[in-house]
């Protein structure tokens, strides 16, 4: 409902970089439709849905090769599905119809893993943030994520997910997490897969026995003291009014532009380290290039080899150790890669080599992650107009 044009220019730049610091071959756009959809039914959503979709194809801004569209806020596979069904009934004879948008159901061209994808994007890096000696050092934290207590802000597709990761992946502690109604508690960590159950139930933290409920608003989460926090939800959350008061000694920005350049500043000034959304929300966009690759191949993930791999590797543990090993046991470490296994292997190299290149320019250049994230992008985007020879 808050969609506007300054807004979607900014953001349009955000993924133009964004795509340059994880080497996805996509430009960047963004788009967005200016209404709350809580206040339609879904059968309007579909019609005004369709209606965009038209427009965008019609004037030659929608379609496999030129602008490939995700889910945001607002927005899901359901939308995504609608999209596709309008732009091949426009497009009929356009074998690779599917690649036009990603984010889409498995049923309609979609990829196993997309959902989390943001979400695991977010935890590794986290994950690398807290193995790296350097932020260890500054932040004054032993290494590993076992323990460390976790704050989220936003429990949407994105923070539910971090949040799951780094509960179930990363043995932490997620201590608190605020959503619109208000914030669930607890110094001795969430039950997270239960809070999720329950929360998709009641779409409200309250009532949840694992945790104490503080209805209103939740901003306040983002002040509680941990080792990590997550911003998940809106932008400028982190601002000159509140950075002071963060006790957080590494952020991780979920969300698009949750801290401002104030706030950044002061932040870490304080001693902590933000991890920029334009690395750390990336693995969305990620596994949307896988999904658009798989819809461009018309095949899935694994399909040609996931057999074979089984095969092989049955045939070397029979070989090493024909005796001490059950046929289940041998049948989960022969058992081959599929499409998830593969698109989470695919997004964990994405974002800790990602993590890495800006990792060292930052130590090269003594510049924080945030400015070594743009400068790297920039840099890549500069040397690919050079190559064509736009740029001298």
């Amino acid at each position: 409902m808050a969609v506007e044009e300054q807004e979607v220019k900014a953001l349009a730049s955000l993924m133009t970089f964004k795509c340059a610091v994880v080497d996805v071959p996509f430009g960047g756009a963004k788009g967005g439709i200016r209404i709350d959809p809580a206040k339609y039914t879904e059968r309007e959503l579909q019609l005004i849905t369709s209606e965009y979709a038209s427009q965008l194809i019609r004037y030659k801004f929608l379609s496999p090769a030129l602008d490939v569209p995700a889910p945001d806020m607002g927005t899901g596979p359901r939308e995504m599905a609608w999209i596709v069904h309008q732009y091949k009934s426009m497009n009929p004879e356009d074998i690779n119809f599917s690649g036009c948008v990603t984010g889409k159901p498995v049923s309609q061209g979609g990829i196993r893993g997309r959902s989390a994808a943001t979400g695991l994007g977010v935890f590794f890096c986290v994950r690398e943030a807290l193995i790296d000696g350097a932020t260890l050092k500054k932040v004054g934290l032993s290494a590993g994520t076992h323990g460390k207590t976790v704050v989220v802000q936003g429990f949407g597709n994105v923070g539910s997910h971090a949040a799951q990761f780094c509960h179930t992946d990363g043995k932490m502690k997620v201590v608190a997490i605020g959503e619109r109604d208000g914030a669930i508690l607890n110094p001795e960590g969430l039950d997270v897969p239960a809070l999720i159950k329950h929360f998709n139930q009641h779409k409200t933290f309250k009532g949840f026995a694992g945790g104490e409920f503080r209805p209103g608003d939740s901003k306040w989460v983002l002040e509680e003291k941990c080792d990590v926090l997550i911003p998940a939800a809106m932008e400028n959350v982190l601002n000159q009014g509140n950075a002071a008061r963060v006790k957080a000694k590494i952020v991780v920005e979920a969300a698009n532009g949750p801290t401002t350049a104030a706030a950044t500043d002061i932040i870490e000034a304080n001693g902590a380290i933000i991890v920029p959304d334009l690395l750390a929300n990336a693995g969305g966009v990620t596994v949307s290039y896988f999904e658009w690759l798989k819809n461009l191949q018309h095949v899935r993930f694994g399909r040609m080899t996931r057999r074979a791999e089984e095969a092989k590797w049955r045939s070397v543990l029979e070989v090493l150790n024909p005796h001490n090993v059950s046929a289940e046991k041998l049948a989960a470490l022969s058992e081959g890669a599929d499409e998830q296994k593969l698109v989470f292997s695919g997004l964990e190299d994405t974002m800790v080599q990602s993590f890495a290149d800006i990792r060292a320019l930052a130590a090269n250049k003594s510049i924080n992650l945030r400015t070594a994230a743009y400068v790297l992008a920039i840099t890549k985007v500069a040397s690919y107009y050079r190559e064509l020879g736009i740029f001298s």
